[in-house]
């Protein structure tokens, strides 16, 4: 059969570690090793048959088998049972109802089947590609938009932190301001008793602080009338 890729391969399977094996495993990658199609394949003919197994459902549970252990995505079972058989004669029967993603085929359709379900897998794979290209940019979407979120919650904090430095400052120098208001005030009101205080001891004469004082007003009485004396006798 010919190959669709370099690094596709059919090969015998030999191996009955688990004490079971299929016939044929087909498998193909791309350039980067990426798995794009695996398929396990039973073949049966009518001499394969015994006195319980004469029909295609009777492989298929060990066919399954085999592919699960050979960690195949695909199973087909080429046969050539049934031959009156009008479902298997008209093409390939999708048995995945039973087992995922099961075919029984007619070994005419062997060639077209590899072929539909390589072009298929391939497809599937140009998807899955672009979307965990697709994924990969989300992330680094997600990536960026929790940066900024972190950037912005870190900004906000110290926002907020100045915000309320910045107004505690403030309340300070308001309270620093009332007080120098206050001594200010003060001041001024100490200035206006000092005036007061001078302009009354500016006022101040002998007759008025001797008004209300009998004594004192005689002493001054007398100071006055011997001053006089002093005078006359010059």
């Amino acid at each position: 059969m010919p190959q669709p890729s370099p690094r596709a391969y059919f090969e015998k399977d030999n191996d009955a570690r688990t004490g079971s094996k299929g016939d044929f495993i087909f498998r193909d990658s791309d350039e980067s090793g990426t798995e794009i199609v695996s398929i396990m394949f039973e073949m049966k003919n009518e001499n394969d048959t015994t006195a319980t197994k004469k029909k295609n459902e009777d492989f298929l549970k060990e066919l399954d088998k085999d592919r699960t252990e050979k960690g195949c995505e695909y199973a087909i079972l080429v046969s050539l049972l049934e031959p009156e058989s009008d479902l298997y004669n008209a093409g390939i029967v999708d048995v995945s109802y039973r087992y995922p993603k099961m075919y029984v085929i007619r070994p005419q359709f062997f060639i077209q089947m590899i072929t539909l379900l390589r072009d298929a897998a391939l497809n599937a794979l140009t998807y899955k590609n672009e979307l965990a290209l697709v994924k990969a940019q989300n992330i680094d979407i997600t990536n960026f938009e929790n940066e900024l979120d972190t950037f912005k919650a870190a900004f906000g904090k110290n926002y907020d932190l100045a915000a309320r430095r910045f107004h505690t400052a403030i309340d300070e120098i308001d309270k620093s301001i009332d007080r120098l208001q206050k001594a200010k005030e003060a001041l001024l009101g100490s200035e206006r008793n000092l005036r007061l205080a001078n302009d009354k001891a500016q006022d101040v004469t002998i007759k008025k602080l001797t008004r209300s004082n009998p004594t004192m007003a005689a002493k001054f009485a007398e100071l006055e009338a011997a001053k006089d004396d002093e005078g006359v006798n010059e």
